[in-house]
């Protein structure tokens, strides 16, 4: 049997005294421990080990607590504040992003929106007897204007009040 195959019923012991391992490599590894010295010592030293482990124990005085958990905080503290000042820095460019893409969405309904009222308008002018100038400039005023005002207001807007709700 190769190194790596006893690596890895080692591996399904400690999982076996952690009370992890499955039931079905449970039973991969009773069939190998019968068979295998090698791994039934490595199963005998860890027992006595978490056996010793288990009589293993000390008092902690609160300021030493909070030394060590102070100690930690320290060390966490940079890796934390670069993280913030990174994902921070990419929302930012996310949100600058999906501006612009707002705004060009909002001109390209605005332009599609005018082109489907002008086209409507068209043909109800002709039985109507309006000049189609007409039609075009309250369509222009009337339709257009407005919306790329709105859209372009929305950009302008903070962020927080940017937005309908």
């Amino acid at each position: 049997m190769s190194i790596d195959e006893h690596e890895r019923f080692q591996r399904m012991i400690d999982e076996t005294l952690a009370g992890v391992l499955a039931a079905q490599s449970e039973h991969a590894l009773r069939a190998h421990l019968s068979t295998c010295a090698g791994c039934k010592g490595y199963l005998r030293a860890s027992k006595r080990v978490i056996a010793g482990l288990g009589g293993f124990s000390f008092e902690v005085t609160p300021t030493l607590n909070a030394r060590v958990l102070a100690a930690v905080v320290a060390q966490a503290e940079p890796a934390r504040q670069t993280l913030a000042r990174h994902s921070g820095a990419r929302r930012q460019r996310n949100r600058q992003w999906r501006n612009w893409g707002a705004l060009a969405l909002a001109f390209a309904l605005s332009y599609l929106g005018s082109e489907l009222v002008y086209q409507v308008a068209t043909r109800l002018a002709i039985p109507l007897q309006i000049d189609t100038a007409r039609v075009q400039a309250g369509v222009l005023v009337f339709w257009l204007l407005p919306s790329i005002c709105a859209a372009v207001c929305l950009l302008a807007a903070p962020g927080e009040k940017r937005g309908i709700a």
